[in-house]
């Protein structure tokens, strides 16, 4: 994959956790992410379409996600309630947003987030799109970012 794919959600997930949450991003390095299984327990997922497609996610422990989602919300959220799904999908809607505008002059649209919750869940992106994990630490604990789009042919996105 294109690394100009990948640097706008790297800068994206920098941006939007220090300016929303005041907390600071230590990117890993990426790697190809091999099978569906995700790497945590909670999952926000959002689809890109336009000139890009596939599927972006931010996956993190239950735990993480729950420190997140207070510093976001102001106040402690349960994984099982609306409010806490609700919280995950606008961060993961932010992180990709701010990426997509990296993308000048290309005609993007982002899905509207879904988020998943559970042990061992799965997320199946295009089989002809590697996906690449991008590991980032924060004080509240371990992120992923799974990145897996690609550019569509000029002649497919006219179609």
């Amino acid at each position: 994959m294109d690394a100009g794919l990948i640097a706008p959600f790297v800068s994206s997930i920098q941006h939007v956790f220090s300016t929303m949450f005041q907390l600071p991003v230590d990117v890993g390095q990426p790697a190809i992410k091999e099978g569906s299984k995700c790497t945590h327990d909670v999952s926000g997922i959002i689809g890109m379409s336009g000139e890009f497609t596939g599927t972006v996610v931010l996956s993190m422990p239950a735990d993480t996600a729950t420190s997140i989602v207070a510093l976001f919300t102001g106040e402690p959220a349960d994984v099982d309630s609306a409010d806490f799904a609700d919280a995950v999908g606008e961060i993961i809607n932010m992180v990709c947003g701010n990426a997509k505008a990296a993308f000048q002059r290309k005609n993007v649209s982002i899905s509207c987030p879904s988020v998943v919750v559970g042990k061992g869940h799965r997320v199946n992106s295009q089989s002809d799109i590697p996906c690449v994990l991008i590991p980032c630490n924060t004080d509240c604990g371990e992120v992923v970012l799974e990145v897996a789009i690609r550019p569509v042919a000029v002649e497919s996105a006219a179609a």
